[in-house]
């Protein structure tokens, strides 16, 4: 299956908006928008320990952050190169930190985001035996789900449908009369942000002083286990299970998927308007992300943080369901093989200063460990190192 437009052909710009709180309004603020002289779109500087500025005119140490794929040039040369490595700066910042970051300018084509969000709500408005069907055919835990989110019986307010992006899985599923139009959806997307990921991982390699495909070869493997997850959370008066939202006993705002982390590499998530993501700061405070469905959401998975050491950390994050409104996201987990082996890159500890502090492990060894828990349980202590520092992984 061939997508023509996965992403623009044109000029590409984007950029990294890396996230604060804001202490008034307790929730992580978007960037600014500005327009310079030639009337382009540009994307304002947020401090990392700052609150946002709002619309506020930019300080003289806050250039903006736009940095353009090609140039027309000298010129231009320079400002990319420039502009790139303060990019590069601000996501390493970012991951070090919180472990979350914005995308935005990023350059996936708008057709097809939306063809797989307007396939997907089509989806979840069908009855749900017709949905249950989808993945039976498949094994646990692909597929279709409800309110159970994987196998340890946890619950949430969230119905999904859980895909792994191997071409020869997604040819297995039949999604009724619209799988034709389902599967290229499907297939379109998982392309374009398989692209974006890549770019984002060789962005991190290059900030690392790595070399720059360090990570992103491991998804661009042919034997990649990266994952899609459609969720939909429902709005008051939509139904799960036969129940209102509202009739529950519960009280809102109630969990739609709990707190955890990713095991995976990378997470890129797109959401619609509504919001309802929320991730944990360092200080333990939890902290909502504005949504805003022309930028992707970013964060570090387990695999990111052993890979580096402990220096990107593996961000806690959860999603909250208010009632008022239907939520739609669709998340890519990037992931290795699952032959991979996963440990400390060598290069990156410098040996007299820092210690190993995982071992060698592979990702189906993880996998399997991590699936076998709760949601909310720390996966990552039993992997704490113990083992020989010379220990080699091939990268």
């Amino acid at each position: 299956m061939v997508c023509s437009k996965s992403r623009r052909q044109e000029k590409l710009k984007w950029s990294v908006l890396t996230l604060s709180q804001d202490p008034k309004e307790g929730h992580i603020g978007r960037g600014i928008q500005q327009r310079d002289e030639k009337g382009k779109r540009k994307l304002g500087e947020i401090n990392n320990l700052g609150a946002c500025t709002g619309g506020e005119p930019l300080a003289e140490n806050d250039d903006p952050v736009n940095v353009s794929r090609s140039s027309d040039d000298e010129k231009e040369d320079h400002y990319q190169a420039r502009n790139y490595s303060k990019k590069k700066k601000k996501k390493k910042k970012a991951c070090e930190t919180i472990g979350f970051f914005k995308v935005v300018n990023h350059g996936v084509d708008p057709d097809v985001i939306s063809r797989l969000e307007q396939e997907s709500i089509n989806f979840f408005a069908k009855p749900v035996l017709e949905k249950k069907s989808v993945g039976s055919v498949v094994n646990r835990p692909f597929g279709y789900g409800l309110k159970n989110i994987g196998l340890k019986g946890d619950i949430g307010e969230v119905e999904y449908l859980f895909l792994h992006t191997n071409p020869l899985f997604l040819s297995q599923l039949s999604f009724g009369n619209d799988s034709t139009k389902f599967g290229s959806a499907v297939t379109c997307y998982v392309e374009a942000i398989k692209q974006l990921a890549c770019e984002i991982l060789d962005l991190t390699a290059e900030g690392l002083r790595l070399p720059p495909h360090t990570f992103s070869k491991l998804i661009r493997a042919v034997d990649s286990d990266s994952v899609l997850r459609l969720n939909h959370y429902p709005s008051s008066n939509q139904f799960l299970s036969g129940a209102k939202v509202s009739d529950m006993s519960v009280s809102l705002p109630r969990v739609g998927f709990g707190e955890h982390t990713d095991p995976q590499i990378l997470t890129v998530l797109r959401s619609n308007r509504v919001g309802g993501l929320q991730v944990a700061f360092p200080d333990g405070r939890w902290v909502s992300v504005s949504p805003d469905p022309s930028t992707f959401c970013v964060n570090v998975g387990d695999l990111l943080q052993v890979m580096t050491n402990g220096r990107f950390l593996s961000v806690r994050h959860r999603a909250v369901t208010t009632g008022h409104a239907s939520r739609l996201s669709m998340a890519y987990f990037a992931g290795p093989s699952v032959h991979a082996k996963i440990g400390p890159i060598p290069g990156i500890i410098p040996a007299a200063e820092q210690p190993r502090l995982y071992r060698t492990f592979t990702w189906a060894d993880y996998k399997k460990f991590a699936y076998s828990l709760s949601l909310g349980d720390n996966r990552l202590d039993i992997f704490r190192s113990c083992v020989d520092e010379h220990d080699e992984l091939g990268f």
